[in-house]
């Protein structure tokens, strides 16, 4: 780890040209005292930094030290660019990794080639960080810890214990054969399977893993494109609730949050969002919508309209005869 990153300190410099303790500590997250002593290894190794002192100094790396890639096309350095902007890294731990790997490629890049591509880079914007209705999404938290490890099973191809807390359920142990992780919405899942049976977990209900020293049983190439559209097409195919509901559409993306699956969705002609949604049951789906209010509706089917009524109707009772009664 110290390896990659002298090596990142060294790029970021190249990049930059000089800059303070903090400011690399800060890029590097390590503490200065760290910086300074990286530093020191590198010169002791040959590198040529140096020191300007003053309320305007700072590292910096002799003018020519540098490597260059000529092996890489136009669009093969524009793609790896435009790619480290992508929030999808982040979603599996990787964004260090990324952001290293992009400044490696960007210092040995030719001379006359990197102001090119730095600005074509900025044409292209992958998943911002708010749409055009300035909603801003909220990704799940994951612990580092948890993603770190669950990470490291799927790629070394290791069985994972997880404590994962179902819905409605106390967490509990459980030992998986880990396939890959896939990232939709800003949620991110795990594929595996246990007992021989198809399983996907929600890294955000993983209250922790441990990676066994067993292999995991797998096959040796894997296709998730394909893997995750049939486990998709199967959950939406299973007897869940469905519900059919019309919702504001600032409340449209809570509400999302709530429904196992969307089946279809239109736009009403007085803007409100109608869909056709899932829900694990009856209790489920009462949850979830009284919790928006008047904000959404539940056309269908009767029995939710029903019981959503039905707590109407008993908590108006309820505050009603507490107003008759007085103070």
């Amino acid at each position: 780890m110290r390896a990659d990153r002298l090596v990142s300190l060294v790029l970021l410099l190249r990049r930059r040209g000089r800059m303070t303790a903090a400011e690399l500590a800060s890029e590097l997250e390590v503490s200065p005292r760290t910086v300074l002593r990286d530093v020191e290894a590198l010169s002791t190794a040959g590198v040529p930094v140096y020191v300007e002192r003053g309320r305007h100094g700072g590292f910096a790396l002799l003018p020519g030290f540098r490597t260059e890639l000529t092996g890489l096309t136009h669009e093969e350095a524009l793609a790896l660019l435009t790619a480290g902007t992508a929030r999808g890294a982040r979603a599996f731990g990787l964004g260090p990794a990324l952001a290293s790997a992009v400044r490696k490629v960007e210092d040995a890049l030719p001379d006359g080639r990197r102001p090119g591509l730095d600005a074509a880079s900025r044409r292209f914007l992958v998943e911002p960080e708010a749409d055009l209705l300035s909603r801003r999404p909220v990704p799940e938290g994951v612990p580092a810890a948890v993603l770190a490890d669950v990470r490291r099973a799927v790629l070394a191809g290791r069985r994972l214990r997880l404590r994962y807390a179902a819905p409605d359920q106390e967490p509990r142990w459980r030992t998986v054969e880990p396939i890959g992780l896939v990232t939709v919405r800003d949620r991110t899942y795990l594929l595996a399977t246990r007992a021989g049976e198809d399983r996907t977990y929600r890294l955000s209900r993983v209250r922790a893993a441990e990676v066994l020293p067993e292999p995991a049983d797998r096959p040796a190439d894997v296709d998730l494109d394909r893997i995750w559209a049939a486990r998709s097409a199967r959950f939406l195919a299973e007897d869940h609730l469905a519900v059919t509901v019309r919702v504001r559409p600032a409340l449209r993306d809570e509400l999302l949050g709530d429904v196992r699956a969307v089946r279809a969705e239109e736009r009403d002609d007085d803007g409100w969002a109608r869909l056709e949604v899932t829900f694990e049951d009856l209790r489920h789906a009462v949850w979830a919508l009284w919790r928006l209010g008047p904000d959404v509706e539940a056309l269908a089917p009767a029995s939710v309209r029903a019981a959503l009524h039905d707590r109407a109707a008993a908590l108006a009772a309820r505050y009603a005869t507490a107003a008759d009664a007085g103070p």
